[in-house]
């Protein structure tokens, strides 16, 4: 993200390291704005436990809500304004625009495109003055470009803290239960087997007590299972949705 160029994506090396000649360097320290930005996930996460709001959101209520299953538990997330917390600077950004990057792949803390996927839920976490009316209109914008599983379209969770974050009008927080999740899982399988198939650092691993090789096997099993699951999801996007009667009620 450093590389990256986009504005609110880089720090400045603010450390000076001494050496023993007594000549004094900036040193860039490489993990600072990926840190950062995990702070500010962070932060936003936890501002309904830490602030008054008219809808705040338990952290229990996260995974209540958004994992209807419990072997697919993996949430991606999306921050807007993407910023790191040395990033004080950075234009603020429209309360309609901040909604329409929360989906797209650009602000996403993995590389997914989740908006090209199927969702099973959605969290929006919204810090400052923002009212529920704004919430449900953007809701309500977004929904047509979005693909929801067939079960589930109504699979939102909305949260509202009145205090926002320090600089910055508003800020947005999205948690997505996504298919967009198993393309890292398949990589992360590639790099598996690729080491696997050598034997390469097995042996440091066979040293801890308890620890044997059916445990790799067990695990790479566990993971293929998870793929398949989200292959199962993604075929059912072409399904039609269908148009449930509502429950009435005889007066």
């Amino acid at each position: 993200m450093v590389n990256s160029g986009r504005l609110g994506t880089t720090i400045k090396p603010k450390s000076l390291i001494t050496s023993s000649a007594g000549a004094s360097k900036k040193q860039q320290k490489p993990f600072d704005a990926m840190n950062n930005i995990v702070a500010n996930l962070l932060l936003n996460l936890t501002s309904s436990a830490r602030f008054e709001g008219s809808l705040n959101m338990d952290l229990n209520e996260i995974s209540m809500n958004l994992v209807p299953f419990p072997q697919l538990h993996y949430l991606v997330s999306s921050l807007t304004p993407l910023y790191t917390l040395a990033d004080v600077n950075i234009p603020p950004r429209r309360l309609d625009q901040m909604f329409s990057d929360a989906f797209s792949k650009d602000h996403q803390l993995i590389r997914a495109d989740p908006k090209h996927s199927l969702y099973l839920a959605c969290a929006l976490m919204v810090r400052g003055n923002v009212q529920i009316s704004d919430l449900r209109r953007n809701i309500e914008r977004l929904k047509p470009s979005l693909q929801f599983v067939s079960w589930n379209q109504e699979g939102w969770k909305t949260s509202l803290c009145s205090v926002p974050p320090v600089g910055h009008s508003h800020s947005l927080l999205a948690l997505a239960n996504n298919t967009c999740v198993k393309p890292t899982f398949m990589e992360l399988r590639e790099r598996f087997m690729r080491l696997y198939k050598k034997k390469a650092h097995l042996h440091h691993y066979l040293q801890i007590e308890g620890m044997e090789e059916s445990s790799f096997t067990e695990a790479l099993s566990s993971l293929s299972a998870l793929i398949q699951e989200y292959n199962r999801l993604d075929a059912t996007k072409s399904m039609p949705v269908e148009d449930l009667p509502r429950l009435s009620v005889a007066m």
